[in-house]
């Protein structure tokens, strides 16, 4: 069963859907400032589709168009997320530098983080008890 538009990928997930290998995606880790994957214990790497538009523009920046990895460190330096995904935000991603104030308060990203943890908790009880059936 193919995983929704809005799943987390893990990194043989998203290598497969960008067509890479997964050192590829580690490597543009280290390079690119951007590419931040949720960790979880043990560094597990789970791509949020925010992720996976920026990967995928990075692909295209340096596959297709040429780009080298210094020439797409530069370009977001200049340009910002807005020029990888060609939108105005990035979803669950930053948003593009307009001077405004971001929406989401520190408040309500740790209310979030504190949900998220609390449904990954009870994703791996769940996981436990069909395990021990």
């Amino acid at each position: 069963m193919a995983k929704g538009a809005l799943a987390f990928r893990t990194i043989s997930e998203a290598a497969d859907e960008l067509g890479v290998a997964q050192h590829v995606l580690r490597f543009w880790e280290t390079k690119f400032t951007f590419i931040k994957p949720m960790k979880r214990a043990g560094g597990r790497r789970f791509y949020r589709p925010s992720d996976i538009i920026l990967l995928a523009a990075v692909r295209r920046l340096l596959h297709q168009e040429g780009y080298t990895i210094k020439g797409v460190q530069k370009l977001y330096r200049e340009s910002g997320l807005d020029r990888f995904t060609g939108e105005d935000r990035v979803p669950d991603g930053p948003p593009a530098t307009t001077g405004a104030p971001s929406p989401r308060s520190a408040q309500t990203t740790r209310r979030l983080q504190a949900a998220l943890a609390d449904l990954e908790a009870a994703k791996a009880r769940l996981d436990a008890l069909l395990g021990a059936a």
